[in-house]
């Protein structure tokens, strides 16, 4: 995988200022007492949403290329009709959403999230992103807005990784982070391909097309919930995200020899699970050993086999998940990680193998745009909070096509990926308000 590029700087002005800049300090393109955001509307849309579910309520699972995924993006499809939006769909089934201004030769501003869901999670996680930026147009056409430059709202295909191993397989796609070899190459739990997943799904155009270029968007903002307690704790309404982690990905394979649970002697084994369970261990070391909160390694999927409760597990899978905003810092973790690997393998007699599935860099969000964000803020009377996101969004690969940032809103507890996943409705229409006022900002 390519190193990914540097973001983008925005255009300049003659007098030196970017055009972000000009945006912060010019007046609110509309009037907020104009901008009438219903917290009630998009309440019931997400819950809505969240009746698309393979799993029983109020967990939500919406997995990609699946029936249920199908009828959730229908659903959002015709949200997106609603409020008089053009749409379109790439080979891999993000949905491009368009309300179409004044100059159509201006790069657009978008905005969006995701619709696909874990199993056994919550109906807040991306949809929000995209049920508040339905809103945010919605308000600002009955505001009388009316942008110069078109505003889009991306409807990203696979943020999660749950079919094919990969976080945001269609932002990877959209913005040249992974080539369409690379996506063909990957396999789901069942053995099918991405080619053939999609072609079952409907989607049967070629990879490339999914592809933008640099400078297709003239900017790229994501509403969230923060998947964090720092806002609650604060009694803070907004985030803005200075920086988003990037996760590394290791697949471990641990083989070891089996055995009847009676018969074969502690002396003489070499069990794979229990030497999975050291490595474990050491991941967790290794994340809290750097001494920074930033820091998180995480074990979330073990295969044993042969699974037997009297026989002595021969090979076991793991997933590995490290991530940090600092590259480096995070890259020192997954060597700690292999020298910890090798010295298991050494003394217990087993052979383990580690595969770098994924090593994305950190990205930094665009500091003109957050100021963006914070003027809209005021705006609309908010105060904020600058925070890292330790969770990875389609926004970390925006900044290859355009300037990035993103909005945080509030969750109870810091919960999320959980059936209990909550943020209260008035919560959400303050990031909208936010979005709607930084979008007119963004547009005029």
């Amino acid at each position: 995988m390519t190193d990914p590029a540097a973001p983008s700087q925005g255009r300049r002005s003659e007098d030196g200022s970017s055009d972000f800049a000009t945006a912060r300090r010019n007046q609110p393109a509309v009037e907020t007492s104009r901008i009438g955001v219903d917290a009630g509307r998009i309440q019931a849309q997400l819950a809505h949403l969240a009746t698309f579910t393979d799993a029983p309520p109020p967990a939500v699972t919406r997995v990609l290329w699946t029936p249920t995924d199908g009828a959730g993006r229908a659903y959002v499809s015709s949200l997106l009709e609603e409020v008089g939006l053009e749409l379109r769909t790439d080979e891999i089934g993000t949905i491009y959403a368009r309300w179409s201004g004044l100059d159509p030769s201006l790069p657009p501003v978008a905005t969006g999230s995701h619709v696909d869901a874990i199993p056994n999670a919550g109906l807040y996680d991306g949809c929000v992103g995209v049920v508040g930026a339905i809103e945010a147009v919605r308000a600002l056409r009955h505001a009388g807005f009316v942008p110069t430059r078109s505003i889009e709202i991306i409807v990203f295909a696979s943020e999660e990784p749950t079919r094919f191993g990969v976080g945001c397989l269609g932002s990877r796609l959209m913005s040249g982070a992974m080539s369409p070899d690379q996506a063909r190459a990957l396999r789901d739990g069942e053995g099918h391909g991405v080619e053939e997943a999609r072609r079952q799904a409907g989607w049967s155009g070629p990879l490339e097309s999914v592809r933008l270029p640099e400078g297709t968007y003239y900017a790229f903002l994501e509403l969230h919930i923060e998947q964090g307690p720092v806002l609650e704790r604060l009694g803070l309404p907004i985030g803005l995200v200075t920086a988003i982690a990037a996760p590394a990905t290791v697949r471990a394979v641990i083989t070891g020899e089996g055995g009847h649970a009676g018969g074969l002697l502690m002396p003489d084994r070499h069990d794979a699970l229990t030497a999975s369970a050291e490595l474990i261990l050491c991941v967790e070391a290794g994340a809290r050993g750097t001494g920074s909160i930033d820091t998180v390694g995480t074990v979330g999927q073990v295969s044993v086999f042969p699974g037997a409760v009297n026989g002595v597990p021969s090979e076991v899978r793991l997933s590995i998940d490290v991530r940090d905003v600092d590259g480096t810092r995070r890259d020192g973790v997954l060597r700690q990680i292999g020298d910890d690997a090798a010295g298991i393998a050494s003394r217990r007699g087993v052979r383990i193998d580690l595969e770098v599935v994924t090593t994305d860099l950190p990205e930094t969000m665009h500091p003109d745009l957050r100021n963006v964000l914070e003027a809209s803020a005021a705006d609309a009377g908010l105060a904020t909070h600058p925070l890292p996101s330790r969770a990875y969004h389609d926004a970390l690969f925006m900044p290859r096509i355009c300037p990035t940032a993103m909005v945080f809103v509030p969750c109870r507890g810091g919960v999320s990926h959980r059936p209990d996943e909550f943020t209260a409705p008035e919560e959400v229409a303050n990031g909208v308000r936010v979005l709607a006022h930084a979008l007119a900002r963004l547009s005029e």
